[in-house]
């Protein structure tokens, strides 16, 4: 087998060099074949055959102006005929060729990317290639060699390549045909209406294919269901949670009649399960923190007392102020129709709510997602706990295990430990949150540990037991090679390892919307699915399911739904910030060290230490650190990550200079009032000058400012 790849990479190695050391460029030409064709007209079509395959096959690039050549000197029957053929013997030879060559090692070295690319291949490979053939978004020659890495089928590829190129091969011949019509190249000769028409067909062929094409999947998509000729409403919205609520409020700006359909309660799991409530939790266990720690500031209190049951009213307190933000009340005077009920699709343009049938030309998928609860054995005998059942403790428990060591795990782990309760924080991964640098991990790790939280990191829950009252968990660990289990004993456990897309109930299956592999909903670019006019947004989309990252999908979801026809936006997740709300709190925007290092990406780092700024050395909170990630000797800013106080409030700043293109040049020379903890990011930006200080220039200053001093 390598004995006859090496022959055929030489026989090829052999043509190409044939090809330029004989100047193979003048047989590409049109007074070639003209000469030949005048004398041998049958010879000269078969040489042009012969030429057209092994140019395509050993990819040499020229295939339009060969297929322009031959509608010249054949015209538009003949040279299609040829070309056609030509064509596509030759794409497949170089499709064998590549596979040959290449498909085994490609697919062996880079096996886990290409598995999802091969599955798709399987099912719609040749759809694929149609359209390629049909739009030739890539060269000719680069689709034939990837494809041949690929697992279709050689019999399928020469066919669709042989349908699919037929259409651009007729308009590139005739394009030919006209030019070889002219008699004489002038200005008079060249702008006649054949040839003008011909060329103007030529330029705007892609457009119309595009059509076509986009017509076509549009007939097959849509195909067995009926569109209605009115619909009930423009825009239905499922979910009011963050993403629906901001959808359908830019649904009613722009004027469009919106019916936003909420089956449990307005606001979302951010309003009622998750941000507000854990943030007025962790507002109450700061005051703790805050009132034991107060003998370093010179003051002596009582040693203060937690009534849990009122820390909790006041959760429900600070959730019902906040309400009316996300109301039906609000949403209706905005001019939004609110249902409450179970939404179902049951066309793409009608979704069925507990037996009523609302008809829309737009819809948009917000139905959110909720925690996941593993299949762990004994789980469900311990009444475990999630961020949204937490909120109806009225009891503080003595024992807390939390079991993932997430951004969540993390901020209720700190939060029940000053409150009062023993917490265990067991997480599988090596470190506390996973998609964090070691760096910033270790950190919180050691906050949490001096607060007496114990942390073990590489233990993952394998069975729950209660027996007589009293409740247990075999901890084992994940570590290879594995060390012991551990037994621990708990009063409530609460199960915070992730979030599940609530798809379930939606009626996807019956029109074949596809899911991604982690169970969200797949979209393209501009949050469109399968359905151009079904969109969806916020986490049952993903990939960040934060609240901020659902309100800004829904922007985009919105405005491409109702608007796109004239003018579509894709979506950026390029700076998108995240904070955990622990105490210090983390704050993180672009890359961090990990996501450079498995993107493969060289940064500069640049760090400052809040352990000696001011303000921060006042307010007795004088740890953290601030770490910007830069392109290696430049100030332009990669990625910032923040620990320490009012990190959330700090990192808005690198948020707004990446999205405005602001280098460390500029965060440096803007003024800040003093003091202040953003004063940390001026200083930050101050290590980053002083390490690219222009010494030389510096020098000559120096000597400059020196020549009349003394001695």
């Amino acid at each position: 087998m390598v004995l006859k790849k090496i022959l055929l990479v030489a026989a090829i190695g052999a043509l190409l060099w044939a090809y330029v050391a004989l100047d193979g460029q003048r047989y590409l030409s049109v007074d070639f074949f003209r000469e030949l064709y005048a004398q041998q007209p049958v010879l000269t079509a078969a040489v042009y055959f012969a030429i057209y395959v092994v140019a395509t096959a050993v990819s040499i690039p020229g295939a339009a102006l060969l297929t322009i050549i031959g509608g010249m000197v054949f015209g538009l029957w003949t040279g299609t005929l040829l070309v056609s053929f030509a064509s596509s013997i030759g794409a497949t030879l170089a499709f064998l060729v590549s596979r040959f060559l290449l498909r085994d090692w490609v697919q062996s070295k880079f096996a886990s990317h290409l598995s999802t690319i091969n599955q798709g291949v399987e099912k719609q490979g040749g759809y694929y290639l149609f359209g390629l053939r049909l739009i030739p978004l890539f060269p000719f020659w680069m689709i034939n060699l990837v494809m041949g890495l690929t697992p279709l089928k050689a019999s399928t590829f020469y066919l669709v390549s042989q349908l699919g190129m037929l259409a651009g091969t007729l308009v590139f011949v005739n394009a030919g045909a006209s030019l070889g019509s002219i008699e004489e190249f002038s200005a008079a000769g060249i702008m006649t209406p054949a040839v003008i028409s011909s060329f103007v067909l030529l330029a705007i062929f892609p457009l119309l294919v595009r059509a076509a094409v986009n017509w076509m999947e549009r007939r097959r998509l849509y195909s067995g269901f009926k569109k209605p000729k009115q619909f009930d409403t423009n825009l239905i919205v499922i979910g009011a949670g963050s993403g629906g609520l901001v959808s359908a409020y830019i649904g009613a700006t722009l004027k469009a009649r919106v019916t936003l359909i909420e089956r449990d309660k307005m606001g979302g799991d951010c309003l009622n399960t998750g941000c507000v409530p854990s943030k007025a939790v962790i507002r109450a266990a700061k005051s703790m923190a805050d009132m034991k720690k107060a003998a370093q500031l010179g003051i002596d209190v009582a040693a203060p007392q937690v009534d849990f049951a009122r820390v909790m009213g006041r959760v429900q307190d600070v959730i019902k102020t906040i309400e009316p933000h996300d109301s039906v009340e609000r949403f209706t005077g905005l001019g939004v129709d609110c249902l409450y009920g179970n939404a179902k699709l049951i066309s793409p343009w009608v979704v069925d709510v507990d037996g009523q049938q609302i008809s829309a030309e737009k819809i948009i998928l917000a139905s959110g997602a909720r925690p996941t609860m593993p299949p762990i054995p004994g789980l469900d005998q311990v009444d475990p706990l999630t961020s949204e059942t937490l909120w109806q403790l009225q009891d503080l428990p003595e024992r807390l295990l939390i079991v993932g060591g997430g951004a969540i795990g993390c901020e209720l782990a700190q939060a029940f430990q000053r409150l009062g309760s023993q917490v265990t924080l067991a997480e599988m991964q090596p470190q506390l949150l996973p998609r964090d640098d070691q760096q910033v991990a270790t950190f919180m790790q050691d906050c949490l540990e001096c607060e007496g939280v114990r942390v073990l990191t590489n233990y993952g829950a394998q069975k729950f037991e209660s027996q007589a009252g009293q409740r247990s968990a075999e901890l084992c660990s994940s570590a290879e090679p594995a060390a012991e289990s551990l037994q621990i004993e708990f009063d409530l456990v609460l199960v915070a390892i992730g979030r599940t897309a609530n798809t379930e109930s939606l009626g996807l299956e019956a029109l074949g919307i596809p899911l991604n592999a982690n169970g969200t909903i797949t979209t393209d670019d501009y949050l469109r699915t399968c359905y151009p006019n079904i969109l969806a947004c916020g986490d049952v989309v993903g990939p960040y399911q934060l609240t901020h990252a659902a309100s800004h999908q829904a922007w985009f979801a919105a405005v491409n739904g109702l608007l796109g026809r004239f003018k579509k936006f894709r979506v950026d997740y390029r700076i998108m910030p995240q904070v955990v709300f622990t105490d210090p709190q983390i704050g993180r925007v672009g890359l961090n060290q990990r996501d450079a290092a498995a993107q493969g990406i060289e940064v500069e780092i640049t760090q400052y230490d809040l352990s000696d700024l001011d303000r921060a050395i006042a307010d007795n909170d004088a740890h953290g650190y601030i770490q910007v990630l830069t392109v290696p000797g430049k100030d332009r800013i990669l990625g910032a990550t923040i620990v320490g106080p009012q990190a959330g409030e700090l990192i808005n700043e690198f948020v707004l200079a990446m999205k405005h293109n602001l280098g460390l040049n500029k965060l440096l020379a803007t003024i800040r009032s003093y003091p202040t903890l953003s004063e940390g990011n001026r200083f930050v930006a101050g290590e980053w000058k002083r390490k690219h200080v222009p010494h030389r220039l510096l020098a000559i200053l120096q000597r400059y400012l020196g020549r009349n001093l003394k001695g």
